[in-house]
């Protein structure tokens, strides 16, 4: 019997998307203890969470033949049923120039993981109207790296380290670090005034809320809010600005952006919760972006070893710290 399109398809792709026929994908050991709902978002991109999770309930994703729940974890060897669908269509190909700066940016790669010193600017993948991200720059200058992963996340406006999973079993050991833990990451941020609170636990619940078009912003709320910590110290303070060095104890969105300005320290350049006045002055002074750097990140790799790295600090940030120097020395 001939499988039945899924509900809402088109017969013809009008607006940059495609319809697929079903499929049965073979799970191997890279791909094993992978979420189904995770495998389905690689299978089947552009397709809606929502749809995703439809496509599970009404049993149109089958996994040896049977139904499973969207939590189910993969087990090699298993044969996933993957339905018809209409996917987003590849766009066209990022430059060969933005591929090889990415790759310059490289600052170590083995076997399993590769960490690089992201430039500010640039989203860690595509989606939501950016074409290409870091992932997919890198796929495009390396086609060896088809199975690369991201282990966590930093905002788009904020340089430095950002470590990749080239193997799916980098990904999930990782990611379990992470769980437990076990990752150490510092960054640098230039916050509004002068830090006088020495070394400070911000301890406040953060909640994330959904506007209408689609932002995320998030809001320290102690009823609705999630655990939220990040040691914070100061490191030198230039005029009327203090650098900050911040240690997140937890990985929620916008974090150290949300504590610093719960904390009445906002960081210089950041148009969504920081200062207007103190950002239009930094802007005269030649700072153009959110004053925010992932400087290390460290954890134990898999032969047990400790792996610690580092991403110096970015050329325009240096240039803004050297810019205000002066202009504290000047109204000395």
């Amino acid at each position: 019997m001939q499988e039945k399109p899924s509900i809402g398809s088109k017969s013809e792709a009008t607006d940059g998307t495609r319809q697929t026929k079903v499929r049965k994908v073979a799970v191997d050991h890279e791909r094993a203890g992978q979420r189904i709902d995770n495998f389905l978002k690689g299978e089947l991109p552009g397709v809606p969470k929502g749809r995703l999770y439809r496509l599970l309930r009404r049993g149109e994703v089958r996994v040896n033949g049977g139904r499973v729940r969207a939590e189910y974890k993969l087990m090699e060897g298993d044969e996933v049923r993957v339905p018809p669908a209409r996917v987003r269509e590849e766009g066209a190909p990022p430059s060969a120039k933005m591929a090889a700066d990415m790759l310059d940016r490289v600052l170590y790669e083995d076997k399993r993981l590769l960490v690089l010193n992201k430039p500010t600017g640039v989203a860690v993948h595509g989606g939501s109207g950016i074409s290409h991200g870091v992932i997919e720059l890198l796929r495009h200058a390396r086609p060896d790296l088809k199975e690369l992963a991201l282990v966590h996340r930093i905002d788009r406006e904020t340089s430095g380290c950002l470590v990749m999973a080239k193997r799916r079993s980098a990904l999930r050991d990782l990611h379990e670090r992470f769980r437990e833990g076990k990752v150490e990451k510092h960054y640098l941020a230039l916050v509004v005034g002068n830090w006088q609170l020495g070394e400070q636990l911000i301890d406040a619940p953060l909640f994330v809320q959904n506007r209408k078009n689609g932002e995320r912003h998030v809001v320290v709320s102690g009823k609705e809010g999630k655990p939220a910590q990040t040691r914070v110290s100061l490191s030198r303070t230039y005029g009327n600005y203090s650098l900050l060095s911040c240690a997140p104890l937890t990985g929620r969105t916008h974090q150290i952006r949300v504590h610093l300005d719960h904390a009445e320290h906002p960081i210089v350049g950041d148009e969504r919760y920081g200062d207007d006045d103190a950002n239009k002055k930094a802007k005269k002074l030649g700072l153009k972006r959110l004053f925010l750097h992932a400087q290390s990140i460290a954890f134990t790799g898999d032969t047990g070893n400790d792996l610690h790295f580092t991403a110096p600090l970015a050329e325009d940030l240096e240039q803004f710290l050297s810019v205000c120097a002066n202009e504290k020395r000047r109204k000395r």
